[in-house]
């Protein structure tokens, strides 16, 4: 068996580790409240906002940000469950990616291995903190996060970010930044930011080809995103019913994407999104303000 196999056989087995958490997770929140008072059936608005999203996402987009600003225009998820969904919901439709991606995109298996394991290492972490934080605390660190992912889409915009080498493996102190790096961005991840951009810049920046981000960042996400969820899972910190629609409608949008479109011209869509980001970050920071003196939070709407 050959280590990207052995690599594949693994993500199966966290996608069954993902599903048996999932249902588990289900039943005893079921019967603590009531099998009514948990709704699990997906309303079309959800799973069009899954379908959209993955659908961009496979073509270089991202994915949690976009889901983050519909998630809020539209009031679909109280503000404190949005990290808590996002990893819950995404999980199938990132595993289906890293399948794709990881079979197209070579890359060296070492170094894909280790960095993939730093960022589960920190997702684990970040995640256990994550779903016990309360609502302010979730709002301005997301709307900072979301900062930074429009930082990081400005830069790519202008061609500001590091153009890379053409290596396809580290070794010695820069495989060492490297699994630094990504067990930070696997900590991160948990809290809304997405994993793409900030993995390009970092790749790069240790000189290796661009290209491997795509494999190191959905392998990442594929095999941290199960962990996550279970955190997430075990302290009820998400909204079931938009998870099953994110995945529902996500499945899909990276299959038509992967297989079909293959690749758009996207810049239009990247100022579109970038704009849209920076809304909804300021929505979120002004959002944790009145949080901070009292005011209501809008209720969720049945989208």
């Amino acid at each position: 068996m050959s280590v990207r196999t052995g690599l594949f056989v693994a993500l199966g087995v966290f996608t069954a580790y993902y599903a048996v958490t999932l249902l588990a997770g289900v039943i005893k929140a079921r019967r603590a409240k009531g099998a009514g008072s948990v709704p699990a059936k997906p309303t079309p608005g959800r799973v069009a906002v899954g379908f959209v999203t993955d659908f961009f996402d496979a073509l270089g987009i991202g994915d949690y940000a976009t889901t983050t600003a519909m998630f809020r225009f539209w009031r679909m998820v109280p503000d404190e469950w949005i990290p808590g969904t996002l990893t819950v919901g995404h999980t199938l439709p990132v595993i289906a990616e890293a399948y794709i991606f990881t079979n197209i995109v070579p890359v060296d298996s070492r170094t894909l291995i280790l960095l993939i394991g730093a960022s589960v290492a920190g997702a684990w972490l970040g995640a256990g903190i994550v779903a016990g934080l309360p609502r302010r605390a979730i709002q301005l660190g997301m709307g900072t996060a979301l900062l930074v992912a429009a930082t990081f889409m400005l830069l790519t915009q202008f061609g500001a970010l590091p153009g890379g080498g053409q290596a396809l493996g580290l070794t010695g102190t820069r495989l060492a930044a490297g699994l630094v790096g990504n067990f930070a961005l696997g900590s991160l991840m948990t809290l809304g930011i997405g994993l793409y951009a900030p993995c390009m810049v970092m790749v790069s920046l240790l000189g290796m080809n661009p290209l491997a981000a795509f494999p190191i960042m959905m392998g990442s996400c594929a095999f941290l995103m199960p962990v996550a969820s279970a955190r997430f899972v075990q302290k009820n910190s998400y909204d079931l019913r938009a998870s099953v629609g994110l995945a529902l409608g996500g499945i899909p949008g990276v299959l038509l994407a992967a297989f079909i479109v293959k690749s758009l011209p996207l810049t239009a869509v990247r100022w579109l999104v970038v704009g849209v980001v920076l809304y909804v970050a300021l929505g979120l920071l002004r959002a944790a303000t009145r949080e901070g003196r009292g005011a209501p939070e809008p209720e969720v709407a049945a989208v």
